[in-house]
């Protein structure tokens, strides 16, 4: 599947061919404390797979639980976190779901870290919602 997408100032602009079946939520620690949240989302594709249409990324490099280090490639006017890959192979790209165009069309397919997700993630469906704010 092709995919578009873009940062939130929209300066870091890119496309895709992912695997749509690739989507995962991941809820170890570092992304819970990168993104504010208590899990991620993301799509792995291959690194050749991704083609920069805008400005440059910011790099910022973290070495995760499992002792690899992890870069995490952002925009450096806003912020938005758009793609994750590693040192040393293989050669995985995580692209963040939240600037992806097609996001819509991609339902996570799979969970990881799942021993540090926050207890109260599957009561969410329960609590109250407004459509608009």
């Amino acid at each position: 599947m092709k995919i578009v997408g873009q940062c939130h100032c929209g300066r870091v602009t890119y496309q895709a061919e992912i695997d749509p079946q690739a989507v995962s939520i991941c809820h170890c620690t570092d992304c819970q404390q990168l993104t504010g949240s208590p899990y991620r989302v993301t799509v792995i594709c291959a690194g050749e797979q991704i083609r920069m249409t805008g400005e440059a990324l910011k790099i910022y490099a973290k070495t995760g639980d499992n002792g690899r280090t992890r870069f995490q490639h952002f925009c450096g006017e806003c912020g938005s976190p758009i793609f994750t890959s590693g040192e040393g192979g293989p050669d995985d790209w995580g692209i963040r779901w939240g600037s992806i165009r097609q996001r819509e069309q991609l339902k996570p397919m799979r969970q990881i870290w799942c021993r540090s997700a926050v207890d109260w993630i599957h009561d969410i469906a329960e609590l109250p919602g407004r459509p608009e704010d």
